[in-house]
């Protein structure tokens, strides 16, 4: 079993994911301070408060917090923004001519050569 966690440990999978936390966290909170300090205030302008989270109204004994339910919308959106952006520019720096993934990849090399072959027999077959 030792072994098995040192095998998992290693793959790289783990330790890929790790740093994905780590990362998403330490992204997390640049976000909220985003959020807390510029895009916060710029809301309170028209909204007439300072802090959202503070935003309430109550029923009876019911408080409803609807300032800190727009601040975590907020927070989520511009997450969402940021990481769209981040993927888009990652896929276009990273985008190759199809052409070129063929050479690259073996596999692929493999299946295009056989649908090539494939499409050479069915041609022939067509025609007699």
């Amino acid at each position: 079993m030792l072994k098995e966690f040192k095998e998992f440990i290693i793959r790289g999978n783990a330790i890929d994911l790790a740093v994905g936390v780590v990362m998403g966290a330490a992204f997390t909170a640049i976000v909220k301070s985003i959020v807390d300090n510029l895009i916060g205030p710029i809301i309170a302008i028209f909204s007439g408060a300072v802090d959202l989270s503070a935003l309430k109204f109550s029923i009876g004994s019911a408080v409803f917090r609807y300032g800190q339910v727009l601040n975590d919308i907020i927070n989520f959106v511009i997450v969402g923004l940021v990481i769209f952006l981040i993927i888009k520019a990652i896929n276009k720096f990273f985008k190759k001519n199809p052409k070129e993934a063929v050479k690259e990849d073996p596999q692929l090399k493999l299946l295009t050569e056989i649908r090539n072959e494939l499409k050479k027999s069915n041609q022939g077959a067509n025609k007699a």
